[in-house]
């Protein structure tokens, strides 16, 4: 059994993985400025004898004793990571520093949970981890983007000054239950609309592509990231399937049954036009890739924002 810090255990991911590591025996300290995060997301576990809550926000200095920490902690998504740019770029990178700080201290394994949005617009596809991105630095996406980036420095410099033990994984677009509603996010964005009979609302010609790995998967290679030793990363977690975004609408919609239309918006600005990982490094370290197919993950997502709905969430 270990003791394990997850900030941002109360989000989405951050959820998922707290319950996961409870379920492998482990003691988990949930960290969660509750934010983006909700109580409700952690009441499943909330009585479980090895579970314990903090509310605390990764920007100020924080100490618990652990054996690994995963960072977690920072809005994922435009509508919220927007919301408070300031904040989100403290949070990446003040977050980082008290994090890395905390794992030098005690001697703890650290895992950064980055993003693909370090890849910015990109000019390589697939995305590899050798590629060094294209990002606009003083866009509006820039708080998340050039914070998780900055984030990344501090981890490999923590590693090669301090010796601390670091691992970095680059997710990208992930779904499912205890996703919020009002996140931005396309796949949630599109469940809800859909149920509720709304139009589908696409930016662009729905000709972007995304890759949409369900939490289970992701939590997968999280944990085995973190638990091997042959790679201290990045390693890019997210599932290599490509589909346009017309074509998930056209999915959602006839997995709903539902009467909604597509309507059609300007893009965002500086929203990438292709999202794919290349997960060789993740097959080769630690044999990891996603075995939930789209349509699986859509149906329990589905099912998921059914209930919200019919509860009044």
């Amino acid at each position: 059994m270990k003791r394990i810090l997850v900030t941002g255990g109360a989000g989405f991911l951050g959820s998922h993985l707290c319950e996961r590591l409870l379920n492998c025996g482990h003691e988990v300290v949930c960290m969660d400025n509750l934010f983006t995060g909700r109580k409700v997301n952690i009441l499943p576990f909330a009585e479980h004898p090895a579970f314990e809550f903090i509310r605390q926000d990764v920007i100020d200095p924080f100490k618990v004793e652990v054996d690994e920490i995963y960072n977690l902690a920072c809005p994922a998504s435009p509508v919220h990571y927007q919301h408070n740019p300031i904040k989100t770029i403290k949070t990446n990178v003040m977050g980082a520093i008290h994090c890395l700080g905390l794992a030098k201290r005690i001697g703890a394994r650290i895992l950064q949970a980055s993003t693909s949005e370090v890849y910015g617009d990109p000019t390589v596809h697939p995305q590899l981890e050798t590629y060094r991105g294209n990002v606009n630095p003083i866009g509006i996406r820039a708080c998340y983007d050039e914070g998780k980036r900055c984030a990344e420095a501090l981890f490999f410099d923590y590693h090669r000054q301090n010796g601390v033990d670091i691992r970095v994984m680059r997710i990208f677009n992930t779904y499912g239950p205890r996703m919020l509603a009002n996140d931005g996010r396309v796949v949630s964005n599109f469940i809800v609309q859909a149920l509720k009979e709304k139009p589908i609302t696409v930016y662009g010609k729905g000709d972007q592509t995304r890759s949409f790995c369900y939490v289970s998967d992701l939590i997968d290679g999280m944990i085995a990231l973190m638990d091997q030793d042959a790679t201290v990363g990045p390693v890019n977690i997210g599932n290599p399937d490509e589909f346009t975004i017309l074509e998930l609408a056209e999915k959602v919609i006839a997995m709903t049954g539902s009467r909604s239309e597509i309507i059609f918006e300007d893009l965002p600005q500086d929203d990438p036009m292709q999202r794919q990982p290349d997960i060789a490094l993740a097959k080769k370290y630690f044999g990891w890739e996603p075995k939930v197919a789209l349509e699986e993950g859509l149906k329990k997502t589905i099912a998921y924002f059914q209930a919200e709905l019919e509860a009044g969430h």
